[in-house]
């Protein structure tokens, strides 16, 4: 039997659709510099952050800039190849793992997101990496990547087991990228340039707005390239959308649905979305790279106060799924 909190979580997603109108919200700036001597303090930040808005920001987080805007290359020159050469790694039915074309649908707006992206979940990749002659470097330098992201999301989420009294090292346990459970994903994502585009190509979204099925999603933005947005759970009537400013080598963060509901609904999943650029923005392409720490799908949720009953996390995911899926069949 479905888990009805699942389709709450789909129900709420289908009524943040429209335009909506500019918020204020401050998103929060959280260092994580000397982390063991100031583990308490940034608890208390990150829970501030999370209990409120459900989005902040990280600086003094470890990961290199120089190792973060090689990323940024190397996803560049993966886009840029031929369509054919893409095509050739494919995202498979059930694996969150390789390219995909405009194929993402949102809930709550109905239509295509504008952009591809290419997925990378460490036990699902065997044939989906690009060949090492035409993008030198590409697979250990996103490896090593993925594993820099996964690093700062379990200090991150490590916090939070403390606040939620749960044993601090849960979550790194439920992550563990040994197993072949694991179903963490690093997303390369290329939204398409809107020079040349006509009045109508702007209606609709460059992502729509939605809810990330995660835990804690770590988003890697480049500065100048801006769009994101964020919609507190109490503005979502008025549709308060407050844009996040786009810094390379500051991490973006918002908890997902999973973690929600692992905290019984005390940390926040707000909606968020990417606009369409503006006349006086850049019309060019935008780069991204989110990385989704997902628990392993043997994983049991529940929370401390077990407010909801107790699933896997790979049942968890395969209900949103499956949500999504009849959703888009009812409106067709």
């Amino acid at each position: 039997m479905t888990d009805r909190h699942v389709y709450d979580e789909l129900n709420r997603e289908s009524r943040i659709g429209a335009m909506g109108t500019e918020g204020t919200h401050a998103v929060a700036v959280i260092d994580l510099s000397d982390y063991p001597r100031r583990k308490s303090q940034i608890a208390e930040e990150l829970w501030q952050a999370a209990t409120t808005l459900g989005l902040f920001q990280l600086t003094g987080h470890g990961i290199p800039l120089p190792q973060i805007e090689e990323a940024f290359a190397l996803s560049e020159a993966f886009f840029a190849q031929s369509a054919e050469a893409k095509e050739q790694l494919p995202l498979r039915p059930g694996t969150n793992a390789g390219w995909e074309f405009k194929s993402q649908v949102r809930p709550s707006t109905g239509t295509p997101d504008q952009k591809e992206s290419y997925q990378i979940t460490r036990p699902r990749m065997e044939g989906l990496w690009p060949d090492e002659a035409a993008l030198p470097g590409f697979r250990d330098t996103m490896l090593a990547f993925e594993h820099a992201n996964w690093t700062v999301a379990m200090t991150v989420l490590s916090c939070f087991a403390l606040k939620l009294g749960f044993d601090e090292d849960l979550f790194t346990r439920a992550h563990d990228p040994a197993s072949p459970e694991y179903q963490s994903t690093l997303r390369l994502i290329h939204y398409l340039p809107m020079e040349n585009a006509k009045p109508a190509d702007f209606d609709g979204w460059r992502a729509g707005a939605h809810t990330d099925f995660d835990c804690l999603t770590l988003l890697h933005q480049k500065t100048g390239q801006g769009g994101l947005q964020v919609c507190p759970g109490h503005a979502a009537e008025d549709g308060a959308w407050t844009s996040v400013e786009p810094v390379t080598g500051v991490i973006t963060c918002n908890i997902g649905d999973m973690l929600m509901r692992w905290s019984d609904d005390r940390l926040l999943s707000n909606p968020h979305r990417v606009r369409m650029p503006r006349p006086d923005d850049d019309l060019g392409p935008r780069y991204s790279i989110p990385f989704f720490a997902q628990a392993n799908k043997d994983v049991v949720l529940q929370g401390p106060e077990k407010r909801y009953p107790a699933i896997t996390a790979g049942d968890y995911i395969l209900e949103r799924i499956r949500a999504n899926y009849d959703a888009l069949k009812a409106r067709s």
